[in-house]
This record gives structure tokens, sequence and C-alpha cells, in this order.
């Protein structure tokens, strides 16, 4: 825990990869981490191999008082970052020595403090309430108070660019303040994330001419902006750069951790995470949306399940030949993968393409691959959707090459006879599903009859009743998520109801689809997929 720079990364301390998720992030609407949750997320980023982690406000948030103290205990061993306490400089008429906040910092036992200061002429005035001179003397005593007891100082230049617009001598006093009183770093910050790549980067090297510094960059994303604004800064001159894991952060956020990383890894060669962590960014991502209890961000660059996934028959074809051809990396580099998607968009090269990643040889096979290509358009112009459920596709790959080349067919575990769904509203004013189901399963009739809270409950209840004792994989098997989509229908016919499916084996994860006018079948018809896809990896 006395380590002030970060360890076994390939620049050291000539860039700082800083991560503000625990306190910055944590301001995001809909996160509350508990401390558990905050000693995790601390593990987790450390894994990846960030150079300072940010935990909180020691004395200001309890929750952020007692992370410290446990981390100081022994319950938060650091292999790459330091830990870093968060705080303010000392209030206007007293000595730092003597301020509570600041002695708390100290308390904090954490090596490395970054400290918050105006630079905004305004907000000194207006905020503070005090005038130019009193604010440096503040942001000087902190510093060189908080050196003094051994700590590695970096002062966040809060409003730095609007401060530097309105009155670049006041921005400048309080950065030449916190510097020469031993400030290792000044971190410009825009706090209100307004700014623009170009004028950012432009403010950021006219700062470093004028001053000498080391620089810091802080970003929020109000412009959509702000990986951008820290790409630029850094390309600027900027050698610390301050983020969140998934750009988590009060109003629209800010900077993503994955993002960033990923551009300076990926675009700019820089080695600011330790050998084979880029491959990590990935895993590290999704692992903290699930500590912070938000859905991974499909669309999120670099990580999101979507960031290399490809819809369009043209792609396909170009990526058949090469891959790198539609992907700007190797996604394997960032720890992701490509996906093809199957719509109705998809071409002959798309299905084969998906079919290949499926475990689903259709090269050579021009009959069943162009049968299979109809298929999808047709049911897609129907309602259904294979984006999402490759489970489902991939039953409808094989079905297509056994009908077409003779081989032996997919065989499910279970034939349907009959079914039947009844809903019952009680006296007491309890609504009870019932379902039972009429199936044959290695040569028996069965007939099994369960109740649910739903209609779907009370169908995958009655059919496991009907087929565990024939199939002893069956318990393994439940689902994970049910979602329900009504298709819009043209003008004189019924509406159409899409239906997808998720199962797990405590192994791997599955989607199916069903698309039917009555919400009962289309879910049965996911519902069979789903176990005739887990049949075909098991042997009974």
């Amino acid at each position: 825990m006395t380590r002030t720079e970060p360890a076994e990364t390939p620049l050291g301390d000539a860039f700082h990869l800083y991560d503000t998720t625990l306190r910055d992030g944590a301001q995001r609407e809909g996160i509350t981490y508990s401390v558990a949750d905050k000693l995790a997320v601390a593990r987790l980023l450390d894994e990846l191999g960030v150079g300072f982690i940010e935990g909180g406000w020691p004395g200001a948030l309890p929750k952020d008082t007692e992370f410290f103290a446990r981390a100081a205990k022994g319950e938060l061993e650091l292999k790459h970052a330091a830990l870093v306490a968060f705080g303010s400089t000392r209030k206007a008429g007293t000595r730092a020595s003597e301020d509570p906040q600041v002695r708390a910092l100290l308390d904090a036992e954490a090596p490395v403090v970054t400290l918050v200061a105006k630079s905004d002429l305004r907000h000194i005035e207006r905020a503070l309430r005090v005038d130019v001179d009193e604010a440096c003397e503040m942001v000087r005593d902190t510093v060189a108070f908080l050196t003094g007891e051994g700590r590695r100082v970096f002062l966040d230049a809060e409003h730095f660019f609007d401060g530097y617009a309105f009155s670049p001598d006041t921005a400048l006093r309080v950065l030449d303040a916190g510097a020469n009183a031993g400030a290792d770093v000044v971190v410009l910050c825009d706090t209100n994330g307004g700014q623009l790549p170009l004028g950012l980067a432009e403010t950021v090297r006219e700062v470093k001419d004028r001053t000498g510094f080391r620089l810091g960059i802080h970003c929020q994303d109000d412009t959509s902006c702000a990986v951008a604004n820290s790409v630029a800064a850094v390309q600027a001159g900027a050698t610390h750069v301050q983020c969140t894991a998934n750009g988590y952060g009060e109003r629209a956020g800010n900077a993503d951790l994955f993002a960033v990383t990923g551009n300076l890894v990926t675009k700019l060669g820089m080695e600011v995470l330790p050998t084979g962590g880029a491959a990590e960014l990935t895993r590290v991502s999704h692992a903290l949306a699930e500590i912070a209890n938000l859905a991974p961000d499909t669309h999120q660059a670099y990580v999101g399940s979507s960031a290399f996934a490809h819809k369009a028959g043209l792609h396909a074809s170009a990526i058949k030949v090469d891959p790198l051809l539609y992907n700007h990396i190797d996604p394997s580099s960032v720890g992701n993968g490509m996906r093809v998607l199957v719509t109705e968009m998809a071409g002959r090269a798309s299905l084969e393409l998906k079919g290949r990643e499926l475990g689903v040889d259709l090269a050579g096979r021009p009959e069943a691959l162009t049968n299979a290509v109809r298929k999808v358009k047709d049911l897609e112009a129907e309602g259904w959707s294979f984006e999402a459920a490759d489970a489902s596709l991939e039953l409808l790959l094989r079905r297509e090459v056994s009908d077409a080349s003779g081989e032996e067919p997919v065989t499910p575990p279970f034939h349907l006879e009959s079914y039947r769904v009844v809903l019952d509203h009680r006296s007491d004013g309890e609504v009870v599903s019932e379902a039972t189901v009429k199936v044959h399963v290695n040569g028996h009739r069965v007939i099994a009859t369960a109740e649910g809270n739903g209609p779907v409950h009370a169908m995958d209840a009655a059919l496991r009743e009907a087929l565990s004792p024939h199939l002893s994989w069956l318990d393994t098997v439940e689902l994970s998520d049910y979602k329900v989509r009504i298709l819009p229908s043209n003008p004189g016919t019924h509406a159409v109801t899409r239906v997808l499916l998720e199962s797990s084996d405590g192994e791997r994860e599955w989607t199916t689809v069903g698309v039917h006018g009555n919400i009962v079948e289309a879910s049965w018809m996911a519902l069979c997929d789903a176990l005739v896809h887990k049949s075909l990896t098991v042997r009974d």
C-alpha cells in the first residue's frame, strides 16, 4: 500500500492511466456501491493493470472512509496500481495541518492524494467567496502539507478549460500554486464536459508550452467527446489521463476507460497496460458492469458484444476473404470476438461465415446454403429475428444441411402430441396458470400437468415433469431470461409476438426464438428449440 507509482507497466511512471470509477463513476444515477463492491471493483481494475485507482473521498463519505480503512488493514492487495484518496484543499482562513478534511486524507493511509481546486475566477469569487490570492494559498498550503507528510499529490484543476477561456492568468496561477508546492501532476478538468477535441488540444498544448508542468486530463462526456478529448489531450502532451469504467459518471458520464485505453494501445501504440492487459479489456468491462448492476452496453467501442458484429452481406463477403477488411483491429487484441449477424440483409457469404462460427459447414453445399438463405429471408419477413438467437439459427442450418444432403436429421429428444394452458382466477384473488402436456419420449407417451405463475412458467414446469425421468440432463437446464416483443402488424392482420428465450446449463448460455400470433405458441417454439439445442451437446 506504500507504492506511489504504477508497477510492472511498460511505460512505468512516464504515463499514468488513472481510474476514478469509485469516486466520479459512482456519481452516475442508479449506481450505488457497497464497500464490498468497491473492494471488488478495485481488484478488477488492478488485475487490468491501471496505474492509479481513486478510491473515493475519505472523511466526506462514511463508505469511502470505511473502504480506505479496510484497504489499509490488508483487504486490498494491489499488484499494479497505487491507491489514491480524493479530497479538496483546505478551507479558507485556516491551515492545512488543522483542517479535519485534510487530516482525513492522511488518515486514509493512501500513498497518493488527488486534490480538487477551483481554477475558474468565477467559481473562486462566487462559490468559494475568496480572492485569487487566498485560493492559490489554499492550494499551496495543502499541497505542501501533504507532500511534507510523504504523500504524492496530484492537483485536479476544476473547470479549467472554462476558467482558462474566461481568465487565463487566474487559471495558470492556480496551476502554478500547486506545481511549485510539490504537486507532481496538474490535471486540466473539463468539468462541464463542453469542450471539443481541436479546441481542447490547442489549450493543452498552449498550457504545456507556457508552464512546462506535467499535465493530466479529466473529461466529462456532455458533448459525447470525452474519449476523443482525452486522446486529443494525450496527443497534445498530457501524460496522465483520468477515466471511469464504461464511462460511468454523473450526467452524460466520463471518458470511458476501455475506449481510451483501446485507442492508446491500438492506435497510438502506447503500452499503458502490463503485457497482456489489453486482452482483458472486454472481460473486465463486463465484470464491472455486473458489479454496478447495469447491463453491458452492447454497442460500446472495443468491448461491446456488437463492436465487431457484421450484418450486411457486402461486409460478410469481404470478411470471408480477410476479417481485417471490415474490422479496424483484431478483436482478440482487446479480448473480444467477431460475430456475423444473420438477418434479411444476409447473403450467402454471411450465412456461410455464421455457419462456420456455429460449427455447421455450409462450404461446398450450395443447395443447402441457397435453401437456408431463402428460409432465413422468408422467416425474417414474417417477424422472426436470428440476430440474438444463435441456437435457433444453428438448428435451422442443421436441418437444411440434413434435408439437402440426406444426412442424419436433427432429432428432437421428444415429440409433442398436444398441450393446453388455462388461467385460473381464484376466489381469493390469486391468479394461477395450469398447463398440461402430452408428449412422446423414448417410446413412451407421457402426460403431465403443472402450475406456474404464468402460462410459460406452467408450460415449462409441465414439460419438465414429463421429460425429467427420461432425460437425465434436463435438470441442468434453466431459463435465465425471457423477452417478449409485440411486432407491428399490417392493417387487417393479427399482431405477431416474438419471444426470445435465454437458457443456461451452468457452463454456457444459448438463445432461441419463437414467433406466432399467440404468445403461448411463440413461447413453446422457443422452449422446444432450447431443449433440442441442448440435446445436441449431450448423449443421454
